[in-house]
C-alpha cells in the first residue's frame, strides 16, 4: 500500500513539474494575426500584402485551342510542313496554355511604383518530316518545337523535342516608376490592340505585334485630357529582325549574315485616349548591322543601313450599330524595317512557299515564294532596303451580352528596288540568285523574274461567352499569296516531302480554323 501511495504522489509531482515547465515556455502575449486586406486604391482584385503598404493582384487565364488545317496555331499553312499541303500537312494542331500574372503597386512620393509578371505554361502538338536517315521513314518533331532539327539517327518518334512539347514562357516583366517603362513589355510602336483588331488568330500582317513584349526603355508624359507621348529605345534583336540577306552566301535569298547587336531601336509614339476613341501615331528607327561578306574580316563588310517605319492607327468606339460595337484600323510603311508591318507571329521572316496544283502537263505541281528581309546585299554592294506598306482592321458587332461577330482583314505588299531586283534576277550576277537557283533547269526558266509579292487576309470570328470570364470562339481566316513569278522552275527535293521536279510559279491561297475555349481568372 506505502509503494502504491508513493507511486501515485511521484507521478503527481512529475506532472505538476512537467506542466509548470510548460507554463514557463509560453509567451507573456499572444501576437496578432495579420490579415489580407482589400486594397481598394488601384481597383478590384487587389490586396495588401501582409504587413506592407504594397497591393498585389493575381490573374491569368486558361485556353485550349485547336487549328484546323495548319501546322502552327499561330500562323496558316504558308510555309514549311504547313505550306507543302500534302500528308506531312496536319488536318489539326492542339495547345494548352495557363497563363498566370503577377501585378504590384506602391503609392510613393514619386508617385504609384509597379512591377507587372506575366509567364505562361504551354503545351503543344509537333509536325511529323522526312527522315533523311532512312527513306520512307519519318520523324516525329524534326524541330523539336524549339527550331532545332532533331539528329538523323533519331527514331521515329524521338525528335529533339520529343513529339509534343512543353515550354515556359516569359511574356512581360517590366518596372513602371515616374513615368519610365523598364523591361519586358509590348512595343510602344504597336496599337493598343497589337495583332488583334478584332479577332485571335496571331498572324495578320499589316503593323506591329511583340504579343509577348519586347525589351525597352520607355519614359512617358501625360499631358492630361487623355493626350500621351511615349519616347524609348527598344531591343531589335528578338522581335524585329527580318534578316540581313547575303546574296553572296548562296540559296536563293542568300542568308541572313547579322553582325552583333550595336543599336536598339528608337520609337516615338503619340496617343490621344478619349471616351470616343483613340488615336496613335508611330515611328520607328531599325539598324541594320551586317557582318562580312566572306568568313573572314578580310573579306570586307557593308556599312550599316537605317531604315525606318511609320503607323497610324484609329479606333472608333459605341458607334450607332449597337453598344460596345467597335471599329479598328490602322497603317503601316516601312523602309528597311519589315517586322513592324510582317509581325514576329505573321511567319518567319516574312518567308512564304506554298504548294498546290498545276493545269500545265509535264508540271509536278505549282509553287508561291514570298520573302521579305529587311535589307540585301552582296560582295562589294551595300545593303538595299525592301520597303514595305500595309494595313489591317476590324468591325466588332455586340448581338446581345453574350455573343459578338467581328469581322476583319489585312494586307501587306512588298517592294524591292532596281538594284535588289538586278542582284536576285539578272542574268550573270552575283552566285545564288533567284534566276540561277530557281531555273536551273534545261528547258525551264522564269519568264518573269520579280521578287515583290502581297499579302491578303480575310477573317470571321464568332464568340460566345454564356457566364463571365468563360468565352468560347470560333476564327476562319482566308489567306492568299499574291507573287509575282511567272514561269517554270526546277525545285530541288525537301524534308517536307517534295520531288526534285519542276513547279510552275502561281499565286496560292490557304484557309484556317481556329476554335477556342478561354476562362480568365
Amino acid at each position: 500500500m506505502k509503494m502504491v501511495k508513493s507511486l501515485i504522489l511521484g507521478s503527481a509531482a512529475a506532472l505538476v513539474a512537467v506542466g509548470g515547465a510548460q507554463a514557463a515556455d509560453l509567451p507573456v502575449k499572444a501576437k496578432a494575426v495579420e490579415y489580407v486586406k482589400v486594397c481598394s486604391l488601384y481597383g478590384p482584385g487587389f490586396y495588401y500584402i501582409p504587413g506592407t503598404d504594397t497591393c498585389i493582384k493575381l490573374g491569368g487565364y486558361l485556353r485550349v485551342e485547336v487549328l484546323a488545317n495548319a501546322n502552327s496555331v499561330y500562323t496558316g499553312n504558308t510555309n514549311s510542313f504547313g505550306g507543302a499541303n500534302n500528308r506531312f500537312t496536319n488536318g489539326y494542331t492542339w495547345r494548352s496554355r495557363e497563363d498566370l500574372n503577377i501585378d504590384t503597386r506602391t503609392a510613393t512620393e514619386y508617385g504609384v511604383v509597379r512591377t507587372f509578371f506575366d509567364a505562361t505554361f504551354t503545351w503543344t502538338t509537333d509536325n511529323y518530316g522526312v527522315n533523311g536517315a532512312a527513306p520512307g521513314a519519318t520523324v516525329y518533331a524534326p524541330l523539336g518545337g524549339g527550331g532545332t532539327v532533331a539528329p538523323a539517327s533519331a527514331p521515329n518518334n524521338a525528335g529533339a523535342g520529343n513529339g509534343s512539347y512543353g515550354t515556359v514562357g516569359v511574356y512581360y516583366a517590366f518596372i513602371q516608376f515616374a513615368g519610365f517603362t523598364i523591361g519586358k513589355a509590348v512595343s510602344q510602336f504597336s496599337a493598343p490592340w497589337q495583332n488583334y483588331p478584332g479577332n485571335n488568330y496571331d498572324g495578320l500582317v499589316g503593323g506591329g505585334g511583340t504579343v509577348t513584349g519586347v525589351n525597352q526603355f520607355t519614359y512617358t508624359a501625360e499631358f492630361g485630357n487623355g493626350v500621351s507621348l511615349a519616347l524609348s529605345a527598344q531591343d531589335q534583336a528578338a522581335y524585329y529582325q527580318a534578316g540581313v540577306n547575303n546574296l553572296s552566301a548562296g540559296g536563293p535569298y542568300g542568308a541572313s549574315d547579322y553582325a552583333g547587336t550595336i543599336s536598339p531601336d528608337f520609337v516615338g509614339m503619340l496617343r490621344v485616349d478619349q471616351a470616343w476613341g483613340l488615336f496613335q501615331a508611330s515611328v520607328a528607327a531599325h539598324d541594320n548591322h551586317a557582318a562580312y561578306y566572306g568568313a573572314t574580316e578580310l573579306t570586307g563588310h557593308p556599312d550599316d543601313k537605317w531604315g525606318w517605319a511609320g503607323a497610324l492607327a484609329l479606333s472608333i468606339k459605341n458607334i450607332p450599330t449597337g453598344p460596345g460595337d467597335t471599329i479598328n484600323v490602322q497603317g503601316v510603311y516601312t523602309d528597311g524595317a519589315t517586322r513592324y508591318n510582317i509581325q514576329d507571329l505573321a511567319g518567319a521572316a516574312g518567308a512564304n512557299t506554298i504548294y498546290g496544283g498545276t493545269n500545265i502537263p509535264g508540271l509536278y505541281q505549282s509553287v508561291g515564294i514570298g520573302f521579305a528581309p529587311d535589307t540585301i546585299f552582296a560582295a562589294g554592294i551595300q545593303q538595299q532596303t525592301i520597303k514595305t506598306w500595309g494595313f489591317r482592321g476590324a468591325y466588332t458587332h455586340n448581338w446581345n451580352p453574350y455573343w459578338n461577330t467581328a469581322i476583319y482583314g489585312a494586307y501587306a505588299a512588298v517592294m524591292y528596288n532596281d538594284t535588289s531586283k538586278t542582284l536576285l534576277c539578272g542574268i550573270g550576277g552575283v552566285g545564288g540568285t533567284v534566276r540561277t537557283t530557281l531555273a536551273s533547269a534545261a528547258g525551264t526558266g522564269l519568264t518573269s523574274c520579280n521578287p515583290d509579292y502581297n499579302i491578303a487576309q480575310l477573317g470571321l470570328i464568332t464568340r460566345w461567352t454564356p457566364v463571365k470570364n468563360l468565352t468560347f470562339s470560333a476564327d476562319v481566316i482566308w489567306t492568299h499569296l499574291d507573287q509575282k513569278y511567272t514561269g517554270v522552275v526546277s525545285l530541288p527535293s525537301g524534308s517536307i516531302g517534295k520531288p526534285a521536279a519542276l513547279y510552275e510559279m502561281k499565286d496560292q491561297d490557304t484557309v484556317s480554323l481556329l476554335l477556342r475555349a478561354q476562362r480568365n481568372w
